[in-house]
């Protein structure tokens, strides 16, 4: 059987936020760099970088 992933990061193309998943709270974290969260534009609608490159069947 095929066992399926999914993404741990995404950055979003437009405003470069980027979350990583959080696999305890089951929800994705914005990423923090010098105790200052990379959160990009408050107003953007995000454009996440997860596209049909990626592969969701573990090889």
């Amino acid at each position: 059987m095929a066992e399926i992933v999914t993404p741990r990061k995404r950055e979003c193309e437009r405003c470069g936020r980027v979350d990583e998943w959080d696999p305890e709270q089951h929800s994705w974290r914005i990423v923090t760099d010098d105790d200052t969260k990379q959160s990009g534009d408050p107003h953007c609608l995000h454009e996440w970088d997860i596209n049909g490159t990626f592969n969701p069947l573990a090889e």
